[in-house]
């Protein structure tokens, strides 16, 4: 399965959409990164500290130059900011969280392509995102990390 597949349906996992948003919003962690670890660990492929570290890097650049202001951009469009049509103004926002979604699939299918081949049985999910959360800048708390394995094993 592709990782964007996977990545779809683990979001669509009960609580991992707030575990995601809490590691994303209060803890400053790339989602697509760390469910690029999980989906990793799923499927047998082990990913060392250079591969996280490019990972890391890659997402860093993205989310700077694309997801995070496109995000930026979608929730400045809430109806209490801006004295625009209601519908206009959700139309563009929609416009834009299709992009936003855009950009993330790009570093998603991206960061698949950094993946080395399954080698083995799947792994535990909690240690691939431990893992991960080390090579990234900003440091996760474990319970958070662990909230987001317990949704996607």
């Amino acid at each position: 399965m592709s990782f964007w597949t996977w990545a779809l349906e683990a979001y669509a996992r009960p609580g991992a959409a707030e575990a995601c948003l809490d590691l994303q919003d209060r803890h400053g962690q790339c989602i697509p990164y760390l469910l690029w670890a999980a989906w990793a660990a799923r499927t047998g492929r082990s990913l060392d500290a250079k591969v996280l570290q490019a990972g890391a890097e890659l997402c860093e650049r993205w989310e700077a130059a694309a997801v995070g202001p496109l995000r930026q951009a979608r929730r400045a469009m809430k109806p209490s900011v801006a004295r625009v049509d209601d519908g206009a103004r959700e139309a563009l926002r929609a416009e834009v969280k299709a992009l936003e979604l855009k950009a993330e699939r790009l570093l998603i299918e991206t960061l698949e392509a950094l993946s080395p081949e399954a080698a083995s049985d799947s792994f535990p999910v909690g240690a691939a995102l431990s893992a991960a959360a080390s090579a990234w800048l900003s440091k996760a708390p474990p319970e958070a990390l662990q909230r987001l394995a317990q949704t996607l094993s």
